[in-house]
């Protein structure tokens, strides 16, 4: 068995399905080449994703597509950054102050792309609010990596020690994030409850899907930024659910980032803090609520999700619900920092990272699956469920895995062909390669009311 269909049977494993037969996975090239086996990370998550969708196509009677992996689009869609153009303009994946800095004691890494995060970051090592990367160097290199980190937490910053694979195997973070399955399911409720829509809970009640989009009908609130949950919100949209994205106006968004991973999607602004009663709302009418929210923030913010018997509640997260580290912050990057991946794909002397952000992207995919897995046995038992991924577990699986390439070539660029083009967006292709393109490009930051529609196939990009 190789590594890609490990991680597909530990996903049918976890999520209680019979293991499947094999799909192939062709050889990558030196595409997504690290001396972590990232390659078998990205083909197999898609194939978890691509064949939770023809399972969903078999329960709706629509003929099975299969999963096919096409090395191209699948190193196109992880390193989806790399090809983004807006007007021909290449983005700035990472700030001025995100990234690895010498320490008195080692390396750490942080992240500063938003802007409330930089202020964070700079107030928490006691700098003034305009200061500048050579002041922030300089600070961090009289500080211990430690001292960084536990000051970036108290202040809601970004940032961690870069730690050996063998510190954080052996740290309460890092069992608590090699525990249980890639994705964990759970039931919700003890038995079946009140849907809106009469019985949203079938999914005969959710209409007749079309032969390419087998989620029609479902609808999704998506609450999360940044890549993982959005790669998992925009797979989903790609299928054919309905996909309303919700933000808090008070916060700012990166625009290239909305732009690549908001495709299909509407986009609405919602203040939780006043608009609780429409959330509610559009809560009250919705098949998956899928959060990047810390555990426990949306109950902070009055959101009672039991009040909702057969929601599908979906979460991604950096660290795990559980574990020491469950309250804190982290990003793709951070995750590779702490886990000891910076070190097995670096040096001491300087620290590396993965060809791509392949926990986000991974566990975005793995997340779409559970979340379609999850919607069919509701179909069967009317009982909504929780569907959890964090990008350290995803981490500790990669890992864990065999097959390392100490000596791999370096890793190509990602495809240029393996693209779509909007105006004068480009960004890469589905990854799931027997689907259409996504029903439309991200729209208008904002733009769309705060609530649900019969047929958004008709919303076009204005």
């Amino acid at each position: 068995m190789n590594t890609a269909q490990q991680l597909v049977h530990a996903y049918e494993m976890g999520v209680g399905l019979p293991p499947t037969a094999a799909v192939a996975v062709p050889e990558p090239g030196a595409r997504l080449a690290a001396t972590l086996p990232v390659w078998a990370l990205a083909a197999g998550s898609v194939v978890v994703a691509g064949a939770a969708a023809d399972r969903v196509r078999a329960a709706r009677g629509l003929p099975a597509r299969g999963v096919r992996v096409d090395p191209d689009r699948v190193s196109a869609a992880f390193g989806s950054e790399r090809l983004f153009r807006q007007g021909g303009a290449a983005p700035s994946a990472f700030a001025e102050l995100s990234g690895f800095f010498r320490s008195a004691d080692g390396w750490v890494r942080t992240h500063a792309n938003y802007p409330h995060h930089r202020e964070r970051l700079l107030r928490a090592l006691e700098l003034p609010a305009d200061g500048d990367a050579a002041r922030f160097t300089d600070r961090v290199a009289a500080m211990k990596g430690a001292e960084i980190e536990d000051a970036a937490t108290v202040a809601g910053a970004i940032a961690a020690r870069v730690r050996t694979e063998a510190e954080w195997v052996d740290s309460p973070m890092g069992r608590a994030a090699a525990s249980g399955p890639p994705v964990a399911v759970d039931s919700n409720d003890t038995a079946p409850g009140p849907h809106p829509s009469d019985n949203r809970l079938s999914l005969a009640a959710l209409g007749t899907p079309t032969i390419d989009r087998p989620l029609t009908g479902v609808r999704v609130l998506d609450l999360t930024r940044v890549l993982a949950g959005p790669v998992a919100t925009r797979t989903l949209a790609l299928l054919g659910a309905d996909v309303l994205r919700v933000d808090p106006p008070h916060l700012p968004e990166i625009d290239w980032q909305f732009a690549d991973n908001c495709q299909g999607k509407r986009s609405t602004l919602l203040d939780l803090r006043t608009d609780l009663a429409a959330f509610e709302e559009l809560l009250a009418a919705a098949d998956v609520l899928v959060t990047g929210y810390r555990p426990g923030a949306l109950a902070a913010a009055g959101v009672d999700t039991t009040r909702h018997p057969g929601l599908i509640e979906a979460s991604v997260s950096a660290w795990g619900a559980s574990g020491p580290w469950g309250a804190r912050r982290g990003f793709d990057s951070i995750v590779q920092a702490a886990s000891g991946i910076s070190l097995v794909e670096g040096t001491a002397d300087r620290p590396g990272a993965l060809p791509a952000q392949a926990l986000d992207h991974g566990s975005g995919y793995l997340l779409t699956a559970g979340v379609m897995d999850a919607l069919l046995a509701r179909a069967e038992d009317g009982i909504g469920r929780s569907v959890r991924v964090s990008l350290a577990r995803t981490a500790s699986w990669l890992l864990a895995a065999p097959d390392r390439t100490p000596d791999h070539p370096a890793a190509t660029p990602p495809d240029p062909s393996a693209t779509v083009t909007h105006d004068d967006i480009v960004t890469a292709a589905p990854v799931l390669a027997d689907y259409d393109d996504f029903r439309w490009p991200a729209p208008p930051y904002g733009s769309a009311q705060p609530f649900w529609v019969e047929a958004p196939d008709h919303f076009h990009r204005p």
